[in-house]
């Protein structure tokens, strides 16, 4: 059928749904048709974008359809009998550069190389806002301590400041001359705002109140590559491809307070959560720990053997001489301070404890062979006979006499050639941040693979409170229907499935609430005004679940308090 039409060349993607006969096509320019079999009549055609669609599904009903558009990272599902979206989601173009999360760990914000800047809930995975204020590619993002303004930094020279309430941009930073931002920082109180320029080597103090330029700092002799305020005190550290931190004092009119002597040009500062502790990524791997009050280094770790880099496919050096050239890119404390998290241009996140300076963990981001430089085979044997020991690095396969084979344009000079990739055309995995939730109890990184949150809370299904034999589903509705309510609503709490909790909650008539209440053991009725706080988000039955909690705060609020 589309052969007849001349289209079949540029179909992409297809699905067909059995019951209701629906067939759904997807072409390389963004359009999609459905059609019902077998006669082929259309029942409608619409453009998604200008690039190709990836894939095609639909749901088990027939009235849902899902697009996934590789090119621009969108997801979308469309409701075809109403003609609306369901849902619509897009990542960042290019890859992400930065993140941060909100204070109370609900939200976070990442920048990316496409000049975006987006908002994602932590619970449920979806962005919710997206500002395209930026002309050139975002390079840091960060929250104010309230956890309603977002800020972000670009090399289009400005730094912007997004008011979450009204989604809007509501200031813009400039510098006199125009300068491309590499980082930024807000302090504690959120009314100072701080960039480094990658080009003249200065740094830029704002209000944000007014939005004026308080002042510049200058005294760095290369390009500024970090900067972290203090969490405690008025101090705002910077790092500098000229080997020195510098520690600058808010209320000494920003005079140099240190200056920290490194061996090598410095990628990354940050100060531990309760200020006392400054740790330093340098260019030669190793992660060192200040105390910036007296300028005295107490420890250090020797990082770039953990980044463990794999061998490319045109390297001509091994993995372990390229080892030699690693290092960190990033770093974060975690919310008690004792560990430290690092990434950088390799495919794993490590975290280190910092008083024993040993490595705890390391995280594998992908195992996705497409990738460059990402097999790495260990190499160990007792002896050889006859061959010396090789680095498995790569593939030893594509070794010939004449070298190795991925240098070797195997065309005949026509068309049908295979065409040597240039030099990073083939993606490398990259870390390029990774951030503390302020719980303790998440991580996130943004990478190459997109951003990857990593949760000691596995989010069970299933998760009883002093479960005993008796406590069933079936029993539950056989107290219910005798009018035992507390009884009742103990015995859900203990099974603690929500459905089930909100079943025996909304079987209770409005004027018996006062004396379930007033009976409900103390345990329960913290779990019951946990699952109220819930409840209020999604349900419509909201006089009924505020006379809940009226009658529980009255009864048991004093309670509640001393405790």
């Amino acid at each position: 059928f589309f052969n007849k039409e001349g289209d079949f060349n540029n179909l992409t993607a297809a699905a067909y749904h059995k019951k209701t006969h629906l067939l759904v096509t997807g072409f390389a320019s963004g359009i999609f048709h459905l059609h019902e079999l077998p006669d082929f009549n259309l029942i409608h055609s619409l453009s998604i974008s200008d690039q190709r669609i990836a894939s095609i599904s639909i749901n088990c009903t027939g009235d849902w359809i899902a697009f996934g558009c590789s090119g621009l990272g969108q997801l979308l599902v469309w409701e075809w009998q109403s003609e609306s979206y369901v849902l619509k989601q897009q990542g960042h173009f290019n890859s992400m550069v930065s993140l941060a999360y909100s204070p109370d760990g609900q939200y976070i914000v990442t920048g990316g190389e496409d000049g975006k800047v987006k908002v994602w809930n932590t619970s449920s995975s979806f962005c919710f806002v997206t500002f395209t204020e930026h002309n050139s590619g975002v390079t840091a993002v960060t929250f104010t301590s309230t956890g309603y303004v977002v800020l972000s930094a670009s090399l289009d020279g400005t730094v912007r400041a997004f008011d979450l309430h009204r989604y809007r941009n509501f200031r813009t930073f400039t510098s006199p001359r125009p300068s491309q931002f590499s980082c930024l920082a807000v302090d504690s109180s959120g009314e100072i705002v701080a960039a480094g320029s990658q080009d003249s080597f200065e740094i830029f103090i704002w209000s944000m109140q007014s939005g004026r330029l308080l002042d510049v700092l200058a005294g760095h002799e290369g390009p500024i590559s970090s900067l972290s305020f203090n969490p405690m005190k008025c101090v705002l550290a910077s790092a500098s491809w000229d080997k020195t931190v510098k520690l600058w004092d808010m209320l000494d009119s920003w005079r140099t307070k240190e200056t920290l002597i490194m061996s090598s040009d410095v990628l990354v500062v940050a100060f531990r959560p309760d200020g006392k502790e400054l740790a330093v990524a340098a260019l030669n791997g190793q992660i060192t720990f200040w105390d910036h009050e007296n300028a005295v280094q107490t420890g250090s770790i020797e990082g770039r053997h953990d980044l463990q880099m794999g061998r490319k496919e045109l390297d001509k050096i091994t993995a372990k001489q390229a080892a030699k050239g690693k290092s960190f890119t990033t770093l974060c404390y975690s919310a008690d301070g004792q560990s430290i998290l690092a990434g950088g241009l390799s495919k794993f996140v490590c975290i280190y404890n910092i008083k024993e300076q040993i490595l705890m963990k390391k995280f594998e981001i992908s195992c996705n062979y497409s990738l460059d430089a990402m097999e790495v085979c260990e190499h160990r044997s007792l002896f050889f006979i006859s061959s010396p020991p090789q680095d498995f690095g790569f593939d030893r396969r594509k070794m010939t006499e004449f070298g190795s084979m991925a240098l070797i344009d195997e065309g005949g000079g026509g068309d049908e050639g295979v065409a040597i990739p240039l030099p990073g055309v083939k993606r490398e995995i990259r870390v390029t941040c990774v951030r503390f939730c302020p719980t303790g109890r998440s991580w996130a990184a943004t990478t190459t693979e997109g951003l990857l949150l990593y949760s000691l809370d596995a989010g069970l299904i299933f998760d009883p409170f002093e479960l005993d034999i008796d406590v069933t589903p079936r029993n539950i509705h056989k107290t219910l229907s005798q009018k035992e309510y507390t009884v009742a609503i103990v015995m859900a709490f203990k099974l603690n499935e929500k459905k089930l909790i909100q079943e025996v909650i909304e079987a209770v008539p409005s004027n018996e609430v006062d004396v379930v209440c007033s009976s409900l053991p103390d345990l329960y009725v913290e779990k019951l005004l946990e699952f109220l706080a819930s409840a209020f988000e999604t349900s419509c039955h909201l006089e009924f679940y505020l006379i809940w909690a009226h009658k529980l705060l009255m009864l048991h609020g004093q309670k509640l308090k001393t405790r």
